[in-house]
């Protein structure tokens, strides 16, 4: 990666709706360029997809959570199958294994309290392998840059 492809990425983390024209012509370089490193950067899995961003709250998920749930018996098979069953559900918006205390950390949107203990007691106490989880009620939520920092990019 050099400088272009830095600031590519950076300009698209900030709007990847742009055009390639605007996208080239805010870098300072021809269009035919920019649409090569584009492509390039989505070739060697740098640029995976491009997503919209999304208020919950505007979709009527007013509560967000972090889980902190461990499982039982601490296995490959045990730790991919939860992270699988559990990714796949509707109100689940990330998953992270972790290393610590705890197994996993899953991040969901609901609508209320409710709709959150439903989801704790109908879809993680059932699950055999968890033998423990908590939840963290999350008052505000900033976002970062989609990818973080982009190194070589001020």
């Amino acid at each position: 990666m050099d400088e272009l492809d830095s600031a590519i990425i950076a300009h698209l983390q900030r709007d990847a709706r742009q055009t390639n024209r605007e996208l080239a012509r805010t870098l300072g370089i021809a269009p035919s360029t920019c649409l090569e490193r584009v492509r390039a950067l989505r070739n060697r899995g740098v640029l995976t997809g491009f997503h919209a961003a999304v208020d919950l709250r505007k979709l009527g998920l007013r509560l967000q959570a972090l889980l902190s749930v461990q499982v039982r018996p601490l296995s490959r098979e045990v730790i991919e199958g939860f992270k699988t069953y559990v990714a796949a559900l509707p109100e689940v918006l990330s998953v992270f294994v972790v290393a610590g205390n705890d197994d996993f950390l899953v991040h969901v949107a609901v609508e209320d309290a409710d709709q959150l203990h439903a989801f704790l007691m109908d879809r993680l106490s059932q699950r055999r392998e968890v033998i423990g989880f908590r939840s963290s009620v999350i008052y505000q939520h900033v976002n970062s840059a989609v990818g973080g920092p982009v190194p070589g990019v001020n």
